[in-house]
């Protein structure tokens, strides 16, 4: 007898109106690309089989968050052990840090990591003190070149960043290239150290060399139990809020929850009439959170973003982020604070109330 694959999982969905979170068990059946959905509380069908275009095999894996017909599902096990031998088994977490010198070139970085099928699934820009960044580097205590590095690495703001991916440790190195940026350039011209590094320390980045060390090292930076890690480099004054919205983000799975996102726009209920797409979208996918700095932030901010519709921005400012980056309304490429005295609020809601 035929058995069709089927991959199972079991979900999450936070309901904005009942304030409760409401578990599932998804079914994805890859020959099709249908889902089906069981409401596990009230024991019955929730969801029918439906084909349902939007969700694909590669989306499907403990920790992640899809969208199924508007409701993001946060994928918390997997639902048997054929769906955890096929879809679980490659999967990796590394830390990426980005050095001082390249924090200015992060787009780039970001654009070579997704073509390299990883996604970011954490991010922090935080300056490290000397102690902190030599308990990170413990290993190097001994080395020559120890003094110069923890010099370097605690010069200026880092970003830190969660990659995750099928062998992600190996490939996130193997992008990086090797240490010394001179030798990266004759032996991996493509490699990130030889397009921005500048020598053995000022080598852009930094990268996990074993699950040991990947689990140590972003438990440094991200915490699962007590305390936040090294602070976020926010200073909240003479600031606005961006947010680079899912689209405009290639494709990677930074999520914000349906819960935050949800209490964020609320200023908009009712008075926007894209507000439920608007809450749809920045939960759709990833979003990197930005605190602006400048004389007057808030408008000339505002202005480099343009017209919240990109059409209008294509005709009236071209040269605006909407106007090159944006779809449609809801899909405008970036939020930005609407009025300056909301700007230092809506820092705070994501670099202290968040993060907290």
């Amino acid at each position: 007898l035929y058995q069709e694959d089927r991959y199972a999982f079991l979900t999450e969905w936070y309901d904005p109106t009942a304030a409760l979170l409401r578990r599932y068990q998804l079914f994805y059946y890859p020959k099709d690309g249908s889902v089906e959905m069981f409401d596990v509380k009230n024991q019955r069908i929730f969801l029918r089989r439906t084909k349902y275009d939007d969700l694909h095999q590669e989306d499907l894996f403990v920790g992640n968050r899809v969208n199924v017909f508007s409701r993001q599902l946060n994928l918390i096990e997997y639902g048997d052990q054929y769906t955890a031998n096929k879809l679980g088994s490659k999967k990796e977490r590394t830390l990426a840090l980005i050095k001082p010198d390249v924090v200015t070139k992060i787009g780039d970085v970001l654009e070579l990591i997704y073509s390299s099928n990883l996604i970011v699934t954490k991010a922090k820009m935080t300056k490290l003190s000397w102690s902190q960044a030599s308990d990170f580097y413990v290993e190097h205590q001994t080395k020559p070149f120890f003094n110069n590095l923890m010099q370097f690495v605690s010069s200026g703001p880092v970003v830190a960043m969660e990659l995750m991916g099928d062998e992600a440790i190996s490939i996130w190195r193997r992008l990086l290239g090797p240490a010394d940026s001179a030798v990266a350039r004759r032996e991996a011209p493509q490699s990130v150290r030889a397009q921005f590094g500048t020598d053995g320390i000022k080598n852009v980045g930094h990268g996990s060399d074993s699950f040991a060390a990947a689990a140590r090292e972003l438990e440094f930076f991200f915490p699962s139990t007590i305390g936040h890690g090294p602070y976020n480099t926010a200073i909240y004054t003479d600031c606005t809020c961006c947010i680079i919205k899912p689209h405009a983000i290639s494709d990677g799975k930074d999520h914000m929850s349906y819960k935050s996102i949800y209490k964020f726009y609320e200023v908009y209920k009712g008075v926007v009439t894209e507000y439920p797409s608007m809450v749809t979208e920045l939960c759709s996918g990833p979003c990197m959170v930005l605190e602006i700095h400048g004389t007057d932030t808030p408008k000339s901010f505002r202005e480099f973003c343009g017209p919240a519709d990109p059409e209008i921005a294509r005709h009236l400012r071209p040269t605006t982020l909407r106007a090159l980056y944006g779809k449609d309304k809801v899909k405008n490429a970036v939020h930005c604070t609407d009025l300056p005295e909301d700007s230092v609020l809506e820092v705070q809601y994501f670099f202290k109330i968040l993060s907290g």
